[in-house]
């Protein structure tokens, strides 16, 4: 387990990380996301030793490493760069770290972690002939050598083109859950959070926005932060009634339907409304009505952009069979999921 207790990171007159406490369970992984500069690399660094605390307790496996250098943190990283010795073949690079040790059984170990990582037959291959996910599994093999207690991704895939992240993210999914490993993974990618992540920590200007399972983030966002960057919101006023109990209606344009209030006291509130969770028809009905603006069809999905009396609203369509061209008229319903309060 890893776990900060109100760690800060400053340098001079600049706060990286303000005052941070978070716990990251054995076995899980858990992602630290966020936009450039919220700090979230900063923290992974902090836990791999590579930057020491201005203030707080870092704990790892139950043993403070507050002031431990890294060499004493059990810890390894996989670097964005991937960080491969260029005039080692992949079998001494994934063998360096043991044998720097003194390990003996250094090039075996190496053959066990490559072939874990389907790479066993590249052994005698440099890394300037392999892809660039064959090298990002090498990384990975190489920080699995050293068998730590935990493993830090810092944006492994940002290297790698749409269609080869999703697969190599699947791969260290897949590792991580079968070798019950600990892993902080950093990224500022929200899809691939959502992926891999049992936990997800969202950072905002050195401070956590929010922590929790991607679901729980997804549809319950605790602010407007967290509800426009994990994933896409259409942030909209609506009119809350009367509770009912955990429910209330919410009256929005010419629709009511009921939500959780979670708390909110009746009257007028902001709502995160999931694009796929409007539905357009161009039947004329009472109630909510708006005009296609944009249109765009991505092969798997529609994709709208709608003016109506709320707001601009973005518009996910899976049905792809009956595309609206922009200047249609429609009527605008909400699904009973992907509807949420946003606080603040």
């Amino acid at each position: 387990m890893v776990e900060f207790k109100s760690v800060s990171k400053r340098y001079g007159a600049v706060t990286a990380v303000d005052d941070i406490s978070f716990r990251v369970e054995k076995g899980t992984l858990a992602t630290l996301l966020g936009p450039s500069g919220c700090g979230k690399t900063t923290t992974l660094r902090l836990i791999a030793g590579l930057e020491m605390v201005s203030a707080g307790t870092i704990t790892i496996g139950g043993r403070d490493v507050t002031s431990a250098p890294a060499s004493e943190r059990d810890v390894s990283m996989v670097f964005q760069s991937y960080a491969l010795f260029p005039h080692m073949n992949v079998l001494e690079n994934v063998a360096y770290g043991p044998s720097v040790s003194g390990d003996k059984a250094a090039k075996d170990k190496a053959h066990e972690k490559l072939r874990m990582v389907g790479l066993d037959q590249f052994g005698s291959r440099m890394p300037s002939e392999l892809s660039g996910g064959q090298q990002q599994r090498v990384a990975v093999a190489r920080a699995l050598v050293l068998e730590p207690q935990v493993l830090l991704f810092d944006e492994p895939l940002s290297n790698l083109d749409a269609k080869l992240r999703r697969r190599v993210r699947e791969e260290i999914r897949e590792l991580q859950q079968s070798l019950g490993l600990t892993v902080a993974y950093v990224t500022h990618d929200q899809q691939e959070a959502l992926a891999v992540s049992d936990q997800i920590i969202v950072m905002s200007n050195a401070r956590i926005a929010q922590i929790g399972a991607p679901r729980e983030l997804y549809e319950a966002p605790r602010d407007r932060f967290v509800a426009d960057f994990i994933g896409d919101a259409n942030l909209v006023e609506a009119e809350l009634g009367a509770h009912r109990g955990s429910r209330a209606p919410l009256r929005l344009g010419g629709v009511e339907l009921e939500l959780e209030h979670r708390g909110a006291a009746p009257g007028p509130v902001r709502i995160a409304i999931r694009p796929e969770s409007i539905v357009l028809k161009k039947e004329n009905s009472s109630g909510l009505r708006g005009t296609i603006r944009k249109a765009a069809y991505l092969g798997t999905h529609m994709e709208y952009t709608v003016e109506a009396p709320i707001g601009s609203l973005f518009v996910v369509d899976r049905d792809v069979s009956r595309p609206m061209p922009a200047g249609t008229d429609v009527s605008i319903s909400l699904a009973d999921h992907g509807v949420a309060l946003v606080p603040g």
